[in-house]
């Protein structure tokens, strides 16, 4: 408890302090202005790196995986997370919560604050495209960054007068007690800056490890899904399928093992040794960074690399050893038995080891162990959007199709295309598929939450992984599919004390 406490006056302290406005109202002898500060179109960038080091996957990596039905309790498990999100524990005074708030909200403050110095800034001819790429980041930061907010923390995101988050596209001042927006507001800022980056990022700039015109285009594709906006969802998807191959088999491997391959990656953050997220974080909890791997393991991946998450019985369960998704996803250190429900459960951690393996760290790249890229768009969601979209849409063999190339990749040869006799079977079909191709990359909670009452889906932890907790399932109706707002917020904000999410 002692940590808790400590944990969460650290998270006040560094949202107080940063989104609201660092006291920047405060005349101190010294003190670097922003005019003084942002001189150059170098400042810029050196600002825009500091707000993208404020963007990371790993809470929500670990979230949606011990929260749902991805993981299973470790036999090296020392109860790390077991009291807390894997028996479906929420409150205002979760990790979580206070996790995400505080540091999207700080993303959002770094990303402002470079927009606004920008007007400062005066760049010569020949650096105006610089210039212009590095603002139109800027804009792609804070909407993704208020997209994320607004996913976890809106209890409805297609109903546009349900309530949001707070929208700030400003430095508020440092007494500032904002009301949360709605969630329309917050959709309408969120494409205010989509629309700025789309105009202002250079067409011809290429790096998936920063915010380009596909990026914009993927955010897009996503949002306009989350929102039901299917045709429109489909036809962005369908413009980044033209572009992206999907991964082989070889290259599926060197994508997540040792991130050695950019075939299908749209975006993605990169980790290295000695950045601020080369460490293992605080495992068993989504309150801070790290290697991604040390959501599920100590030391390093295998067996002897001591897990305390393992996969889940009912996601192991869907896979196929001919797919390379099992390759990837399991260690070949795991013991694997057919038999396992017939095992006495004193018995069953020792004898059923499903050792997660997405993450083992990429010591070909130099990196430490557990240490990998996180992926935040690939080119099989966008077949995914499209399957979905197509399923809700009426067309049932189009969303099969669509799952089917995903699976011809992913086995390497021919498969049989999946039937669907009914739009609730080909949905959860495109949930079942999201399940297997997105596991442990942060999608699982946000996918039964929008999808989970239309696929007839909802938690589902086989017996023996929810023997411990009874925490078995969780219909995709629960309260607990929306965030609370954490309580580090409702204490420094006597506005949105009265704007607490249902059932918290």
């Amino acid at each position: 408890m002692k940590y808790i406490n400590k944990l969460l006056t650290v998270a006040f302290v560094a949202f107080f302090v940063t989104s609201c406005n660092e006291a920047i109202e405060i005349t101190q002898p010294g003190r670097l202005t922003p005019d003084k500060t942002f001189i150059t179109v170098s400042d810029l960038e050196g600002g825009l790196l500091g707000a993208y080091s404020n963007l990371d996957l790993t809470q929500q990596i670990q979230f949606n995986a011990s929260f749902t039905d991805e993981l299973s309790i470790g036999f090296d498990s020392g109860g790390q997370g077991v009291q807390t999100e894997y028996s479906h524990i929420l409150n205002p005074t979760s990790a979580m919560p206070a996790a995400m708030w505080t540091r999207f909200y700080v993303a959002i403050n770094a990303a402002t604050r470079v927009i606004e110095a920008a007007t400062l800034v005066e760049p010569s001819t020949d650096q105006r495209s610089t210039y212009n790429t590095i603002v139109g980041q800027a804009h792609a930061i804070r909407a993704y960054a208020h997209f994320t907010l607004l996913s976890y923390f809106s209890p409805n995101l297609t109903d546009d007068s349900s309530l949001g988050v707070i929208a700030v596209n400003f430095i508020p001042s440092v007494d500032a007690a904002l009301p949360r927006n709605t969630t329309g507001e917050v959709w309408a800022a969120v494409e205010a800056d989509l629309n700025q980056a789309a105009s202002l990022i250079d067409p011809s700039f290429a790096d998936n490890s920063r915010m380009t015109q596909d990026f914009v285009t993927a955010l897009r594709a996503r949002i306009a899904l989350y929102r039901k906006q299917y045709s429109t969802a489909d036809q962005l998807a369908a413009q980044l399928i033209n572009k992206y191959p999907l991964a082989d088999r070889d290259q599926y491997i060197n994508m997540f093992w040792e991130d050695a391959d950019d075939t299908e990656l749209i975006f993605k953050l990169t980790r290295n040794v000695g950045d601020p997220y080369d460490g293992q974080g605080a495992t068993g909890s989504p309150a801070a960074g790290g290697w991604a791997g040390a959501n599920f393991a100590f030391v390093s991946a295998g067996v002897d690399g001591s897990p305390y998450f393992e996969m889940g019985r009912t996601l192991f369960n869907l896979l196929s050893i001919e797919d390379v998704r099992f390759q990837v996803n399991i260690h070949p250190s795991s013991t694997i038995n057919a038999n396992y429900p017939n095992v006495p459960q004193d018995q069953w951690y020792d004898t059923d080891i499903l050792v997660i393996n997405k993450y083992p760290g990429a010591l070909s790249q130099g990196k430490d162990p557990l240490m990998n890229d996180l992926k935040i768009f690939r080119v099989s969601e966008m077949y995914l959007i499209r399957a979905e979209a197509a399923a809700q849409l009426g067309d049932l063999s189009g969303a099969a199709n669509f799952i089917d190339q995903i699976r011809d990749a992913r086995f390497g040869s021919n498969q049989t295309a999946p039937s669907f006799s009914s739009q609730q079977d080909a949905l959860k079909g495109v949930l079942d598929e999201r399940r297997i191709e997105l596991c442990f990359e942060g999608h699982r909670w946000l996918d039964l939450k929008r999808l989970g009452a239309d696929a007839g889906a909802q938690i589902d932890r086989d017996p023996l992984d929810c023997a411990i907790t009874g925490a078995c399932t969780l219909s995709a109706t629960d309260h607990r599919f929306t965030l609370p707002i954490p309580l580090l917020e409702i204490n420094g904000n006597n506005v949105i004390a009265t704007q607490q999410n249902p059932g918290y």
